[in-house]
Parts: structure tokens; C-alpha cells; sequence
């Protein structure tokens, strides 16, 4: 397989998965446009590697984890775009708010938290590999999906209040 013969086929998912990772879908694009440039330099490690997209979406990760461009390090709400397949609730305004709060709660995450959750519940890998993914023990994945999530319900109870 080529290098373009990836960027072809792997694009869309990998700009996908940032989306998920930075809240923003142009933060998004520059991070996937950043690693897919470190990803044609070292293409032929890239390409010996046993599962290249794996390889690839860690080299994302990491770089998402470890970016600190003072555009990362502001906080922004995704206001994404309806899902066709999800009936809309009666009230447009309530579901607004609602994508709003949560987005705003998954901001204040820590990345590699934030990571983990994106790996698990959108990407729905296993725990052997996001440990893969982010260079970590299965021990640790668990943990920080434990963490994330306790955070985020602790921001539910008190939203709720």
C-alpha cells in the first residue's frame, strides 16, 4: 500500500476521530493535516508496521495529547450536525443545550481522559487496544475511563441540581 493509497481510504475516519478528540472540527483538520505530514515523512515505518491505521491513529493521539499550541489550549463547544438517523426530541432548543453541556463537560476533561472515552465509545476499540494506542498499561485505560466517567456524572448531578 502507498502512502496516498492510505491517505485515500483513511482520511475521512482519522478526521473523523479528531473531531471527536478536539470538540472542533477545524482544530480537527489541522491535527490530522499535522500527523499526516510526520506520517508521509516516515512512511516506510509506517507501512512496515502490522496494522498501519493503528500505527497512524496512535501517531494522532499522541500528537492531540502532546499538542501545545496556544489554539489547543482554549476550550471550545462543537455544535455538530444533526443525526439523520436519531429522531429529533420536540424541543430543537432543549437538544441544542443539551450537546452544548456536554461538550462543555468533556472539554474540561484531560486529554488523554478525553482519548480514552473517544477511543472506547466512538471508535468501540477494547481496552488492549487503546492501551496500544496511547503507550499505556490495560490497567490504565480502565482507570482513566473510570475517572472520566465519575467526573462527567459528578458534572451531570450538579447540572441537575
Amino acid at each position: 500500500m502507498t502512502y496516498e493509497e492510505f491517505a485515500d481510504t483513511r482520511l475521512a475516519p482519522l478526521l473523523r476521530y479528531a473531531v471527536m478528540l478536539t470538540g472542533d472540527p477545524h482544530q480537527a483538520q489541522d491535527l490530522v493535516q499535522e500527523t499526516m505530514v510526520r506520517v508521509q515523512l516516515n512512511w516506510r515505518r509506517v507501512a512496515r508496521a502490522d496494522l498501519p491505521e493503528r500505527y497512524v491513529r496512535r501517531m494522532l493521539t499522541n500528537q492531540y495529547v502532546d499538542w501545545r499550541r496556544g489554539s489547543w489550549m482554549r476550550r471550545v463547544l462543537l455544535r455538530g450536525e444533526p443525526d439523520e438517523a436519531v429522531p429529533e426530541p420536540a424541543d430543537h432548543a432543549q437538544s441544542a443545550v443539551d450537546r452544548d453541556q456536554i461538550w462543555s463537560w468533556l472539554s474540561r476533561l484531560p486529554r488523554r481522559q478525553r482519548a480514552t472515552l473517544v477511543l472506547r465509545y466512538y471508535e468501540d476499540l477494547p481496552d488492549a487496544e487503546i492501551a496500544d494506542i496511547l503507550g499505556c498499561a490495560v490497567g490504565t485505560v480502565r482507570s482513566s475511563i473510570s475517572r472520566a466517567l465519575a467526573t462527567l456524572r459528578a458534572e451531570y448531578v450538579e447540572a441537575c441540581s
